[in-house]
């Protein structure tokens, strides 16, 4: 079967006034001049815009739509337990049998020991919550100093309060005052860069380090051979709490429930959000270990005065676990292993166009394009106008300054990765001809 290639989006099919919708992440000062993007209906791998227009989603949305869109299981789910218990908070002793049985379940699969399970609404919210546990565990343990938090270059942990401060990309940092205090970011690729930092700070002033198994939107970076092994050492040597961000990597992206399994190593914390319920509802949190837990659940005295209006929201929770339920029972796990290895040969077809630099993707369902500095600094091309090609030929790729990102449903097909790819190649070539 030949895909079809969609007409242009791009361009107005009929004059409309720009919506009072504030759109992020860009500038709405083109966004308002028209006319808007918008998704009118999705199933499977396919998005349809207002027009009837078709296109590939090679980004799940933002890295977490990974059973695919129009589950009508995960709707019936939710919609039984909105009809039996809508929402209600888990503030105190409050509890509701989805949360509870959402935690029992994440709990059983966590490469954590003894594990407990803080629900939140989402990736930013658990960076927040995890930074936050970090600093009040050393408080408890009599080392009220040990705040100092260490992140990646490229990092992407959400833009909360703590994601902002401890984010390895400059540009989200700017421009906000002044940010949380006692952070600094280390080259994402060298575990020694680590050491000396915690040298540099004194091992006694840090409480943890914070990396994703791999560097999702900061650019798709893989982990060196044994990098986490060392870190994990590092940590340990240090007493610095090692947190580990799967909020892109986990819920079969990397072919397990958490990604950081793949390196065969146990942190101390696991901050979770997107593919736990495929984006259906949103959701997040984070698995801490026995050992971080103790003082809070063990000893009288230590509450953790801090959660968000709609963790363990019972009609989220509904909605993870039929999303967990299909990837138990397609097996979507072994699946993204296969899917993983046909991706990373499509996308290394890209490797030789004159426009490229660097592909970089084999570990996950996930890759990068990464741009030439001479197309991007000589010939003036920009990542935004190959996003642009790509959107116009009816496939949606994510760019970024230097790259083009995907990260696909991991219920995508062979064909349909060769049509992503096939895509982005022309739109490359629709682009260099330009300039």
């Amino acid at each position: 079967m030949t895909e079809t290639v969609v007409s242009s989006a791009l361009t107005p099919k009929e004059h409309r006034e720009p919506s009072r919708l504030w759109h992020t992440f860009c500038d709405m000062n083109t966004v308002a001049k028209g006319p808007e993007f918008v998704v009118a209906r999705a199933e499977g791998v396919w998005l349809w815009d207002q027009s009837g227009d078709r296109y590939l989603d090679g980004t799940a949305s933002l890295w977490y739509c990974n059973v695919g869109h129009g589950r009508a299981e995960i709707a019936d789910a939710v919609h039984r337990q909105m009809t039996t218990l809508d929402a209600y908070t888990v503030y105190g002793d409050f509890a509701n049998a989805p949360a509870m049985e959402l935690s029992e379940r994440l709990a059983a699969h966590a490469p954590v020991a003894d594990p407990r399970v803080i629900l939140t609404c989402g990736g930013g919210e658990s960076i927040d919550t995890a930074a936050k546990l970090a600093r009040s565990y050393w408080v408890t343990q009599g080392q009220p100093q040990r705040q100092h938090l260490i992140s990646r270059t490229g990092g992407y942990h959400g833009l909360n309060g703590f994601g902002t401060s401890i984010i390895g990309m400059e540009r989200f940092r700017s421009g906000y005052g002044k940010l949380i205090e006692d952070t600094s970011v280390v080259r994402h690729d060298s575990a020694a860069a680590l050491e000396a930092e915690i040298l540099r700070v004194g091992a006694d002033r840090v409480a943890a380090f914070f990396a994703e198994p791999v560097i999702g939107a900061g650019g798709v970076f893989l982990p060196p051979e044994n990098y986490f092994t060392d870190v994990a050492r590092i940590c340990q040597k240090y007493g610095v709490l090692f947190v580990v961000d799967s909020v892109i990597c986990g819920f079969a992206r990397m072919g397990n429930w958490f990604g950081i399994e793949r390196f065969g190593v146990s942190p101390d914390m696991i901050v979770f959000a997107k593919g736990v319920s495929s984006g259906y509802l949103p959701l997040g949190g984070v698995v801490v270990n026995g050992r971080v837990a103790d003082p809070f659940w063990n000893e009288a005295g230590n509450p953790f005065l801090h959660g968000t209006t709609y963790a363990g929201h019972p009609s989220a929770c509904a909605a993870a676990m039929a999303n967990l339920d299909i990837l138990e029972r397609e097996d979507l796990f072994t699946v993204s292993r296969e899917v993983e290895t046909h991706l990373d040969s499509a996308l290394r077809g890209l490797a030789d166009h004159p426009l490229v630099a660097e592909v970089r993707s084999g570990t996950g369902v996930m890759g990068a394009v990464e741009l030439t500095e001479e197309a991007l600094n000589e010939r003036g091309v920009t990542t935004a106008e190959v996003f642009a090609e790509a959107r116009t030929r009816g496939v949606i790729v994510r760019p970024v300054p230097k790259a083009l990102l995907v990260s696909p449903p991991l219920v995508i097909t062979w064909e349909q990765i060769d049509h992503m790819t096939s895509t982005l190649s022309s739109a490359l070539d629709a682009v260099m001809a330009r300039h």
